[in-house]
């Protein structure tokens, strides 16, 4: 499968996990390397790399990119052969937050 191809599989495949969330796809032009993708859901957001397969290669930025932004929040190279971990991390990432129970004084 292209790379094209199968980013639009996955955009639709998220979407349809998450609805309401936001995709934004990311302008390789204008900061090379960046994820492809950018999911914002509720206060929480994702980036993605996109690559059509395991063996596919990366340029070295994107591997920088990834681990940075990975440090701030999520982020990951997604493909074929580790996308089912990839949406359960996602899952884990957007699931509703349980608020503490105030105290009854």
């Amino acid at each position: 499968m292209r790379e094209n191809a199968y980013q639009h599989y996955l955009i639709g495949m998220i979407k349809e996990m998450f609805p309401g969330c936001f995709i934004l796809k990311n302008d390789p032009t204008y900061m090379q390397g960046v994820p492809d993708l950018l999911i914002l859901f509720g206060d929480r957001w994702a980036m993605l790399e996109v690559k059509p397969s395991e063996r596919s290669q990366s340029q070295p930025n994107q591997e920088y990119w990834v681990r940075f932004l990975d440090g701030m929040g999520y982020a990951s190279f997604i493909y074929p052969e580790n996308e089912e971990v990839v949406l359960r991390d996602l899952q884990l990432l957007f699931a509703p937050r349980r608020q503490a129970r105030r105290s009854q004084r």
